[in-house]
């Protein structure tokens, strides 16, 4: 113990004695440690993000797309397939009525919303009457369409909270008039803050969205099951329903669980191999480590050849130099990981960031054996020198 006592101390000494040089051969390492962690904790915050927008729509939630390839097929090729209509509605309502709560048309696009001299570009969401339980949704203030004005093509709005703050900073939004394009409608309501996914919406009756907009069809419908546990056969009803009229190509359905899944296992594959890539940065780190120590070996030749004089071992010398490359990648390490989980907090702001234990193990645990590694021919290459010749080397 004391032995490796005095290898620290000496390998301490030697370090200090050359501190730019030292910093900037960490440099590498701690920019390897930082982008590991800094990226897994980034990834691993997307994916939080994901998984909390889809909570937030609820597990017992069906999906009706159109197409065969649901939400994977390229939305510019859905146009010609698109074939929901109130028919279908209803076709799911009589077949599959013991299990569904509540079926709702989906007719979704993007516009901008003009309230006087301000506007705010917003995702235009026209369900039914029945929406705000299917969604959960929570009004702040005001109510949701009711039947009567859905079946009247009223032009009424709810609006999403990131709506009214952009549009109505100071002002209270009921009853006012908004603009989308050429049409104007009257605010009756506005909803709490949930997710992104519905913060930035404003709600409508479909029949007014397709009127105005001139849309012939659904882009697709939602379904909220009554039980959950009742999913497949919630599934297998629907689909024996939409059967009737469409064809099985014409139509998907997916739970909000079948898209998350999804997502999560390519996000969870993106962020494993970001974390790699970044990884490499390590070993960029590493082979500096070697240079600069094949440069500290050149330099302390006659060190080396005094040292054996009096009597150091070769195993003295190498440990003195695995020391000195292991202190650098340790320390680099450490400052690497500081950096990296303040960075994942400032990023909490943004999306619910996470440090695991795993990726600072194995980005601390990859810079130590970084040290060794690369500290160790270095370790050898000293080691081997003759202390004759060494005490002669100007």
């Amino acid at each position: 113990m004391i032995k490796y006592l005095e290898v620290y101390k000496t390998s301490n000494k030697a370090l200090l004695l050359h501190k730019g040089r030292t910093i900037l051969t960490m440099l590498g390492v701690i920019i390897g440690v930082f982008a590991v962690i800094t990226l897994v904790s980034m990834g691993i915050g997307v994916q939080n993000y994901v998984t909390d927008q889809f909570e937030s729509i609820g597990s017992n939630v069906l999906f009706i797309t159109p197409g065969n390839a649901g939400f994977a097929e390229d939305p510019a090729n859905l146009f010609g397939k698109l074939k929901f209509e109130e028919k279908h509605i209803k076709l799911i309502e009589s077949y599959a009525g013991d299990y569904i709560d509540i079926v709702s048309p989906s007719v979704r696009f993007s516009g901008t919303v003009k309230y006087k001299t301000r506007s705010y570009y917003s995702s235009i969401l026209a369900p039914n009457y029945k929406a705000q339980q299917a969604f959960d949704l929570s009004l702040q203030e005001g109510r949701f369409f009711n039947e009567a004005e859905q079946n009247n093509k009223i032009r009424i709005a709810i609006l999403g909270p990131n709506v009214v703050e952009e549009l109505f900073p100071n002002i209270n939004p009921i009853g006012q008039k908004v603009k989308i394009e050429d049409f104007t409608y009257e605010v009756i309501g506005y909803t709490k803050k949930k997710s992104q996914d519905f913060d930035n919406n404003v709600y409508m009756p479909y029949t007014v969205a397709m009127s105005d907009f001139g849309i012939n069809n659904f882009q697709g419908m939602v379904v909220k099951i009554k039980n959950r546990d009742d999913m497949e056969l919630a599934k297998k009803e629907i689909t024996l329903a939409l059967l009737r009229d469409l064809n099985k190509d014409d139509f998907q359905i997916i739970s909000a669980e079948d898209i998350l899944s999804s997502i999560q296992n390519i996000l969870s594959i993106l962020t494993t191999a970001v974390g790699a890539i970044a990884g490499i940065s390590l070993i960029v780190g590493g082979i500096g480590i070697m240079n600069i120590m094949l440069v500290s070996v050149t330099e302390r030749t006659r060190e080396i050849g005094l040292r054996k004089a009096v009597g150091a071992s070769p195993k003295d010398i190498a440990l003195q130099f695995v020391f000195e490359a292991i202190m650098i990648s340790v320390g680099g390490g450490a400052v690497g990981l500081l950096l990296g989980w303040l960075a994942s907090l400032a990023a909490r702001s943004f999306v619910r960031t996470e440090v695991p234990l795993w990726a600072v193990l194995l980005a601390f645990g990859f810079s130590v054996v970084v040290g060794v590694v690369f500290g160790t021919y270095p370790a050898i290459k000293a080691s081997k020198k003759d202390p004759i010749e060494a005490l002669r080397y100007e």
